[in-house]
This record gives C-alpha cells, sequence and structure tokens, in this order.
C-alpha cells in the first residue's frame, strides 16, 4: 500500500506540538511494515533551515513547479523532495516564500497570521496538483487537521480533476477539535471549491468557513487520538459545534492511542541521563536520575522526598489552575518538590514563579522549554501531574509510564485509555499504572494525589507493583501503526461501497 500524507507539520522540520511527533514517526513505522510513505508539508523557514545545516540530508530541488489560482490569482509553488538519513519515507515540501518564509509556523508573538487561510488553502491545492504531477501511486490519502481539510473535499467532490481520486481513499485525524480552522464566509473564494458547498451540512459553520469541518464532511474514514476522545467529542462540550456531524459519521469515527518513539524515551539508552535503567534496576536507576536532577536545579537532594514533575504548555486545558490551587494548599504544609517545565499563559507563569520564590527548597520552575530537562524530569520524578480538563491524547503519560514516574491524571480523553487506576482491586491483580480521578476540581486532584503519596510513603511493595506494571506497558508505535492500516482498508472499502474507488 501506498499512503500519502498531508500535514502542517512533521519531526524534524517543523514542531509545535504533538502533531509533529504523530507525523513524523507514524510515515517511518508503515515503511518498516513493508508499505511506501510520502509526507507533505509546507516549507517553512525551519525546514529549510535544517536542511541546510546536515549535508547528510538529500535534497532535490524543485521536482516539480506547479501554479494554483488563488482567488483570481496565479500563486506559483515548487515542490521539493528530500530524503533524511536511514529513512525510505519521501518528503515533498511545497515552497512559496510569500506564504512559508517566515519565523513563525502559524503566527508570531503578535499573533495567529493574518493570512492563514490563504497560506492553507493554497497548500491543499498544491498537494492535490503535486501528486497528480508527480504521478505517486497512492491508495491512501492521510490528511492531518484543519490545516489539510480542503484534500478531502477535492478527493470527493472533483474526481473528473485528478485521475489519482479514483483509485485512493480519504482519511482525516483530529488531533484536537479546538482548532478547526475557521475564518469569514468571504475566504470561501480562496477554498476553488464551488459556492453552493457553502452550507451547513459540508463547509459553512454559523456563516463562517470552517476547514476542519470540510475534512470532517468529505473524508471517507475519520479518525481521532484515542477511543476515549473519538466517544467524547461526539458531544458537548468536547465537540465544539461539530458534535452533530461527527454523531452523524460516527460508523467511519476510529480512536487510535498514539505511540511513543522508543528510541527516543528509553531509560536504558537515553543519552541525556545520568544513570541508565530498566524495569530490572529502576529502583537504584531512578533514585540515581532523581539526585542529579536535584542537584542541577538547587533543590535539597532528599531522596525521600516525594517528587512531583509536570511538563507542559502553561495552558487551561492543562489542568493549570487546579495545580496552582494544589501547590497554595501544600506549599508550607506537606513535604514534596515540585519540578515543572513549561511555557504559555503569563497568568499561570506569573503564579508558577511566586510559588517558586516562596519556596526555593520545594517549587524548581523553568519556562524556557528545554527536551533534555523533559526527559531528566521523567526520569527523576516520583510522581507526574496531569490534570487535564480535555486531552485527545496526551504522550507525557506514555513517557511517564515508561520512565517509571507513576501519573496522576483525570480520567479524560486518552488519559482515560492509558492509565489504570491505583484501587486494591488492580493492585493485586498487577494492572494499576497510576491514580486516575474524575471531577474536575482541585479537591479531587488533591484526594487522588494523597492516595498516591500515602502509598509512595507507607507501603514500598504496593508502589512497585505500581511502578512496574507502567514500564511493562508497550505504547511503541507498533500497534497503533497496525490498528492504523485497518482503518485504511477499512477507508478503501467506504470509497467501494460509495462507488468513488477504482476496482
Amino acid at each position: 500500500m501506498h499512503i500519502v500524507m498531508a500535514s502542517s507539520e512533521a519531526i524534524p522540520f517543523a514542531k509545535t506540538g504533538g502533531l509533529a511527533d504523530v507525523v513524523g514517526t507514524l510515515p517511518i513505522e508503515l515503511c518498516h511494515l513493508g508499505h511506501a510513505c510520502s509526507v507533505f508539508l509546507p516549507a517553512y523557514k525551519s525546514a529549510k533551515q535544517y536542511w541546510s545545516e546536515r549535508p547528510e540530508v538529500k535534497v532535490h530541488q524543485a521536482v516539480a513547479s506547479l501554479v494554483v489560482d488563488l482567488a483570481g490569482y496565479p500563486v506559483h509553488a515548487w515542490i521539493h523532495r528530500v530524503n533524511l538519513p536511514g529513512s525510505r519515507v519521501d518528503y515533498y515540501l511545497v515552497d512559496q516564500p510569500m506564504f512559508y518564509d517566515r519565523d513563525g509556523i502559524y503566527g508570531d508573538s503578535h499573533g495567529a497570521f493574518g493570512d492563514n487561510c490563504a497560506r492553507y488553502c493554497f497548500f491543499s491545492r498544491a498537494v492535490a496538483q503535486a501528486i497528480e504531477r508527480l504521478a505517486i501511486p497512492l491508495d491512501i490519502i492521510h490528511c492531518h487537521d484543519w490545516q489539510t481539510g480542503l484534500i478531502p473535499a477535492y478527493h470527493r467532490t472533483q474526481t473528473d480533476h485528478h485521475s489519482w481520486y479514483r483509485r485512493s481513499a480519504s482519511v482525516m485525524t483530529i488531533h484536537n477539535m479546538a482548532y478547526q480552522g475557521r475564518f469569514w464566509g468571504p475566504d470561501m473564494i480562496l477554498t476553488g471549491m464551488d459556492q453552493g458547498y457553502f452550507h451547513w451540512e459540508s463547509m459553512e459553520y454559523y456563516g463562517d468557513l470552517n476547514l476542519l469541518k470540510t475534512g470532517i464532511a468529505f473524508a471517507d474514514a475519520l479518525t481521532t487520538v484515542s477511543p476515549t476522545y473519538a466517544k467524547e467529542i461526539q458531544s458537548h462540550p468536547q465537540g465544539y459545534g461539530l458534535e452533530g456531524l461527527l454523531s452523524a459519521r460516527r460508523d467511519r469515527l476510529f480512536g487510535i492511542v498514539n505511540g511513543i518513539d522508543t528510541s527516543v524515551w528509553n531509560p536504558q539508552t537515553d543519552s541525556n541521563l545520568s544513570f541508565h535503567y530498566s524495569l530490572e534496576n529502576w529502583a537504584q536507576g531512578k533514585a540515581a536520575c532523581k539526585r542529579s536532577l536535584q542537584e542541577s536545579l538547587g533543590l535539597p537532594v532528599r531522596p525521600d522526598v516525594p517528587l512531583i514533575g509536570i511538563v507542559g504548555r502553561l495552558a487551561e486545558q492543562k489542568g493549570w489552575d487546579l495545580i496552582l490551587q494544589l501547590m497554595r494548599w501544600w506549599i508550607d504544609h506537606r513535604d514534596v518538590q515540585w519540578v515543572i517545565l513549561g511555557s504559555g499563559e503569563q497568568r499561570f507563569a506569573d503564579a508558577l514563579f511566586q510559588l517558586a520564590q516562596q519556596r526555593p527548597d520545594r517549587v524548581s520552575l523553568q519556562t524556557t522549554f528545554s527536551d533534555p530537562l523533559a526527559h531528566r524530569i521523567e526520569a527523576g520524578a516520583d510522581l507526574f501531574l496531569m490534570p487535564s480538563l480535555y486531552e485527545p491524547c496526551g504522550l507525557n503519560q506514555l513517557y511517564s509510564l515508561r520512565y517509571g514516574a507513576v501519573p496522576v491524571v483525570r480520567s479524560t480523553g486518552g488519559l482515560a485509555d492509558t492509565v489504570c487506576d491505583a484501587t486494591p482491586e488492580n493492585i493485586e491483580q498487577g494492572i494499576a499504572t497510576g491514580f486516575v480521578f474524575d471531577d474536575y476540581t482541585p479537591e479531587a486532584l488533591a484526594q487522588a494525589t494523597i492516595r498516591a503519596l500515602e502509598i509512595y510513603s507507607q507501603s514500598p511493595q504496593l508502589w512497585s507493583k505500581i511502578v512496574a506494571a507502567g514500564m511493562s506497558q508497550d505504547w511503541s508505535w507498533s500497534k497503533s501503526t497496525k490498528d492504523m492500516l485497518e482503518v485504511y482498508e477499512q477507508a478503501r472499502q467506504f470509497a467501494k461501497n460509495d462507488q468513488r474507488l477504482d476496482s
């Protein structure tokens, strides 16, 4: 099978979040299973800088050129093929300096770019033309998030324009329903679609153009990043206004948990760690990593004190209002250390900074993101907090399980699918991997964290069982990739049933 992916970001070329990790890893795993995979991305400044600094990266300049009629203006694009060492994935980068030669991906310090609708309508249309121009023999066109939502619409409605539409099926993955690519109605002209599609059943949303809704309405199959999130988005509030459409298409909606790159996130080989460890010697390894983390961050080196780690965006979605309330309750009254790494909303950063100033012996705060430090926190922490308001999948809890940092999470989205609560029965059965709570309140977070701290301090044998169960889990891309291949087959069957796929 030949799969073509279209995405606005992918490691190592451009990243703002988990989307980049998925699109950077899934194609490689598909190739490992014997399939062919190509990835289309915008040629951002960061992507060009990446390959220009690495002579081992092979760049084939302008393997194709094309022109997109964007609202009556001819806009040129050049397609560069890039190949990374040791990878069989072909990366095709759509180069249009007016749109992509910028410091930011979606925006800058002043906010989102005002021409984002034009930038990603152009990208989707350029991808459609480039596949035809390059004669890529694809079976599946797999699109990610609103930035590529137009491609399934072209695929469904314009079969006479490109032959590859008739020999392939489309899949649309929703990584986060909160981001929909909603623009004012007159921007419909940028899509190149007939105005007749601008209605409530396909592309229109309360008078606006909605590019995520477009992809959901037209794709042969839909996926999102966990089974629980697939259910949650079919109702308010997680559907963000599109719950009716998602519910109507629920027979084509599949939830697949993202995997993690176990070659990068592996405590046995992680070059960021002061001591390597595995399931067999985790207690010794985590003690050494904890001591190293405390020393490097200026915290008192105390092996007995529980160390709570948190890595994530300083955003309401991540539950920072709950965390801050818990920290204020405990800062002078409970003997725990907090190591926090994150950047984002200033109000959360200011509140955390005050707590760090109040008790520098208990709180370490870093607001400039550091990937090496993220690894060291996972290795050195005893507990890891993720009390998210919502969490489509989440990756940090998977890193935590692998590194023996017991997660405390709220039961939502991918957190509910990946962490098994440490009830007495689950601990006895050896399946408990963390501590889970339901209500989005600081009291519920406190109760779950107290449960964890009591077992940590009073029942070392039970704690060892929880750590071992978590470290034994397999959250690599192996299973997720096989599940995705099943969705591809389903998409092809749906397209055949719709009599749109060539036999």
